[in-house]
């Protein structure tokens, strides 16, 4: 059976939240998995009590320190070895867990994925995606959306890479394509570092690779199943759609397409390249989200993505 580990004190509204999510997860996975709560022991008890949930349905890992959501990162997980996160990420590098999910600090879950679990041979820098809503019903992965701001060629092409191997293994796709995200179609278009990684992706046999997509085919589908960029351009995409999604709510527009943009139906997203399972949550979930964000975390958990991802670096 499978252990997934919850920061139980990460997030806005942690910890009530975390719990009401995590106990909405037990039932969903029915059996398939031990949750393994983090954090202060005596709130996590006294709010499965006050919600009428047995906390016995969980196993509680009491620490005495919280890294809170407005903390500098690299400081804040250095100076806090007994958090919730910090364990957690400690847990599971040493095999304690199978998986690891928190929608606490950012910035301190991807410092505690590189340095705690340390990323995948092969992998020269982990990335984090979206899995993207289209008109046609299906969905679209993008990344980087946050973990690089800054990606040279060879970066971008790997990128290419691991959203392969993530959109065979999670989304089903046998031969999954490939596209970079640039100002135009023609493969002299962007600057020199898309240029220089569109010439890579042509060129390699690792990935089927059909070219330039611009940002209006952005919800369209058809064009890709997997979209490349660097992270501070991603990161503006995903913010733009979670925006379309909350004008449109604001304006009563109650469509299923435009409702898929919800940020609680994803829960979560996977970092990808590192040597086991780390799902980040957005820092203002819901316990329905914090519920898909668990789910998501058994999924790659049990999909063996990481083992996956590690095979195509070594090909």
């Amino acid at each position: 059976m499978l252990r997934i580990g919850v920061d139980a004190m990460g997030g806005d509204f942690a910890p009530v939240q975390v719990i009401l999510g995590a106990a909405d997860a037990m039932q969903q996975l029915s059996g398939l998995a031990t949750l393994v709560l983090l954090g202060d022991a005596d709130k996590i008890t006294g709010i499965c009590r006050e919600n009428g949930i047995d906390p016995g349905i969980f196993v509680i890992c009491p620490c005495s320190q919280v890294l809170e959501m407005h903390e500098q990162p690299v400081i804040a997980y250095k100076h806090k070895p007994d958090s919730s996160m910090a364990r957690g990420f400690q847990m599971l590098a040493e095999g304690q867990l199978d998986a690891f999910a928190s929608a606490g600090n950012t910035g301190a879950m991807l410092v505690g994925s590189v340095t705690t679990v340390g990323s995948l041979t092969g992998v020269i820098r982990p990335c984090i995606s979206a899995e993207i809503p289209l008109l046609n019903g299906g969905k679209m992965l993008l990344l980087d959306v946050g973990f690089n701001t800054d990606a040279k060629p060879d970066v971008l092409y790997q990128f290419a890479e691991l959203g392969t191997v993530y959109a065979q293994t999670i989304m089903g796709i046998d031969q999954p394509c490939v596209a970079l995200l640039n100002i135009g179609e023609e493969s002299e278009k962007g600057n020199m570092t898309t240029r220089e990684a569109y010439k890579m992706l042509e060129e390699s046999p690792m990935v089927n690779f059909v070219g330039n997509m611009e940002a209006n085919y952005l919800y369209d589908g058809g064009k890709a199943d997997v979209l490349v960029c660097d992270g501070f351009v991603g990161n503006i995409c995903l913010k733009q759609s979670e925006a379309l999604y909350s004008v449109c709510a604001r304006l009563g527009l109650n469509r299923e397409f435009l409702n898929r943009f919800n940020y609680e139906e994803y829960g979560g997203t996977p970092v990808l390249g590192i040597k086991a399972p780390v799902v980040i949550g957005h820092g203002a979930s819901s316990p329905r989200a914090i519920s898909r964000m668990i789910l998501k975390a058994y999924d790659v958990a049990s999909s063996g993505l990481v083992q996956r991802i590690q095979q195509q670096m070594l090909d």
